[in-house]
């Protein structure tokens, strides 16, 4: 199973008994789970059943599912008139025309069009309502689909960002011992021409103290540590991996800032500043994984 974006779009569409049903889902980052439907009234009682069928398949993110429902041109299907309802419509019209002499009078099209006149004989609540949930799992699927390949062009940016990472990481190892030789010979020349007769013992308590601070292999062992989660967790973990991205890029970040105030030359410097860009560039995007 692939990292997965919390980002994604899907829609479904469909017809049901003389309507039509439009769903879409949008998804943004959240830090947690947040569903939200927007739905006529009529579906409103089938919310929390879609809720599930939604938290099934996404762990984090702010979902809105919008559900619309419009009349759509009857092909084939049976209709029944609501002779009641248009009866009263035409009675309502007379009266009000009676009383405001300046109304027009309704037609056919203006009483057939009023909600609830006419509608297809198959439907009903059950069957509306198992149409809905037929289409969230159509959008669902889609929904999966594509936060899921945008999931593989998240892991494929960090993954190139890691091994940038790694070059740097090793190049800086490979030349720190010489940047420490080249600092310790400037410090015998500089301490050779302020001081005749150089106290020796001093010099190597001196070193003793620069080479404390200097030790950066902790810090190696570390990057090396993170960057190797970091690559284990966006390659084959499984689940909600976001926060643990997170969390190790704070790591990663930890390291690369001691790494810089340790530095002993210009080139270890850089060296951290280029992780920690590389490090905020993997950051940005990780706020988008699930």
């Amino acid at each position: 199973m692939s990292i997965r974006s919390m980002t994604g779009f899907a829609n479904a569409a469909g017809e049901c008994g003389g309507k039509r049903i439009n769903l879409d889902i949008r998804a943004v980052n959240h830090r947690y789970l947040d569903v939200q439907f927007k739905m006529p009234d009529e579906l409103r009682h089938l919310e929390a059943a879609l809720r599930e069928r939604v938290a099934e398949t996404a762990q984090r993110g702010k979902i809105e599912c919008r559900i619309q429902i419009q009349k759509a041109v009857a092909t084939g299907a049976a209709l029944s008139l609501n002779r009641e309802l248009a009866a009263a419509l035409a009675d309502l019209n007379d009266e009000l025309r009676g009383q405001w002499g300046g109304l027009g009078k309704l037609t056919v099209a203006d009483i057939l069009n009023f909600p609830g006149v006419l509608a297809a004989q198959d439907e009903d609540g059950e069957t509306l309502a198992l149409a809905v949930k037929s289409l969230l799992d159509d959008a669902l699927g889609e929904f999966a689909a594509a936060r899921a390949r945008e999931g593989e062009k998240l892991r494929e940016h960090i993954l190139q960002r890691l091994d940038a990472m790694e070059q740097t990481v090793a190049a800086l190892e490979a030349r720190f011992p010489q940047l420490i030789q080249v600092h310790l010979d400037k410090t015998r020349a500089r301490l050779a021409e302020a001081v005749a007769n150089i106290d020796d013992d001093r010099l190597k308590q001196e070193f003793v103290l620069f080479m404390q601070k200097a030790d950066v292999d902790e810090e190696f062992s570390r990057l090396k540590t993170h960057i190797g989660e970091v690559r284990r967790v966006v390659s084959g973990a499984k689940g909600s991996v976001g926060k643990r991205l997170d969390f190790l890029m704070q790591e990663l970040n930890r390291e690369a800032n001691t790494l810089g105030s340790k530095a002993v030359a210009a080139e270890s410097t850089q060296a951290s500043v280029e992780l920690k860009v590389l490090i905020e560039q993997m950051r940005e995007q990780v706020q988008n994984i699930e």
